[in-house]
């Protein structure tokens, strides 16, 4: 049946979300969510939910990430190794571009990406991450008009983490299991198939209404703080923040920094994977065919040498210690000076992902334990 009051939590089935899927499709929306491609989860174009990862769940550990067949939960995996980042600040953004055009020079920017896009599985820490993103891309004197046309467009299906990763820590960081707010509509999948869905905004709560589906019990909203509860309590890993920023920004000679860079590869894996790391170069392209020439922005690592590289007195940062020390302190400690908040959402990424399984929590806690005299 068609729910006449859809501002309260409603139940659907797995049907549902082929619904969900067309009526998104039908509004305009290029609809995207997690698929299984080459042994990851990653993000791409969703047509119906046989696209989506039925029955695959993940294991990860530090330097480990393995796909198994367990269950028939669509939503089972917890995070992989592409963010949404990956769509609103993507890896390669053109700015403008150079050329001769009737016997004059002209420089035209490059168009903003108008296309509005759904986001189905968002989970909370992503959500969170995506916020952070914003303050750096839109809050500040500096707004991204190519990030701001994708953001404004956005239409974001979250889904609850009923089951954690080995290496998701969020509950320390404020930022999960559950999503509390940013989204358009939230699901809580359920062992028998079914979603508990929600509403956060007036586009969510029209569309929500749409599906076929029944107003949720009591029952229902228990069953479904269970299962982020039951995540919850899966997660063994804790980044002890009080005090951090201060602790991290007062030991920049502490001897724990020469342990990791004797493990850290300078891969760049972690600033690559991380949903909130956002540093960019630009690069000069020239096409020799046309002779025109364009500006290009890409993703950047404070991991490289090159990255604070200065004409004529070579790099700032040249070991793998210093390099190391300013990303860990930047995003536990100085983020806060310059957005009021951790620049880490605990989504465990960069444990998973470092080829050495550095883990970022075993870091923070070194140092802190030795400061206090611990």
């Amino acid at each position: 049946m068609s729910m006449a009051d859809a501002a309260t939590p409603v139940v659907i089935e797995a049907s549902a979300l082929d619904q969900l899927i067309s009526i998104l499709k039908s509004k305009g929306f290029e609809v995207l969510g997690p698929v299984r491609r080459d042994g990851a989860i990653i993000h791409d174009h969703v047509e119906s939910s046989a696209d989506l990862p039925r029955g695959w769940v993940d294991a990860q550990s530090g330097g480990r990430y393995r796909l198994h067949q367990e269950g028939d939960a669509y939503f089972g995996y917890t995070v992989g190794p592409s963010s949404w980042k990956r769509l609103l600040h993507p890896p390669e953004q053109p700015l403008w571009r150079c050329g001769t055009r009737d016997g004059e020079i002209r420089i035209d920017a490059a168009p903003v990406d108008e296309t509005r896009h759904a986001l189905l599985g968002v989970r909370p820490c992503e959500l969170a991450a995506i916020a952070m993103q914003d303050k750096v891309f839109l809050d500040g004197p500096y707004r991204d008009p190519h990030y701001a046309a994708r953001r404004e467009g956005l239409f974001i299906v979250a889904v609850n983490c009923s089951r954690s990763a080995e290496t998701c820590f969020c509950t320390s960081m404020g930022t999960g299991p559950k999503a509390r707010e940013c989204y358009d509509i939230t699901l809580t999948e359920f062992s028998d198939g079914r979603f508990l869905a929600n509403a956060g905004s007036t586009e969510g709560t029209e569309i929500l209404g749409a599906l076929s589906g029944r107003p949720a019990d009591a029952a229902d909203v228990d069953a479904a703080e269970a299962a982020t509860d039951a995540a919850a309590r899966q997660i063994t890993r804790r980044l002890e923040t009080r005090g951090l920023p201060e602790i991290l920004k007062t030991s920049p000679e502490h001897p724990r920094w020469d342990e990791v860079a004797a493990r850290c590869l300078g891969c760049a894996n972690c600033t690559m994977v991380c949903p909130t790391c956002f540093c960019t170069d630009v690069e000069e392209i020239n096409d020799l065919a046309s002779g025109d020439s364009a500006r290009v922005q890409r993703w950047a690592s404070c991991f490289t040498a090159d990255f604070t590289y200065l004409h004529g007195g070579g790099a700032v940062r040249e070991s793998s210690r210093s390099r190391y020390r300013q990303w860990m302190t930047h995003k536990l400690a100085t983020w806060h000076d310059q957005f009021g908040t951790s620049g880490c959402v605990g989504c465990g990424r960069c444990i998973t992902w470092c080829p050495v399984g550095i883990d970022i929590t075993e870091e923070a806690a070194a140092i802190r334990g030795s400061t206090e005299g611990g």
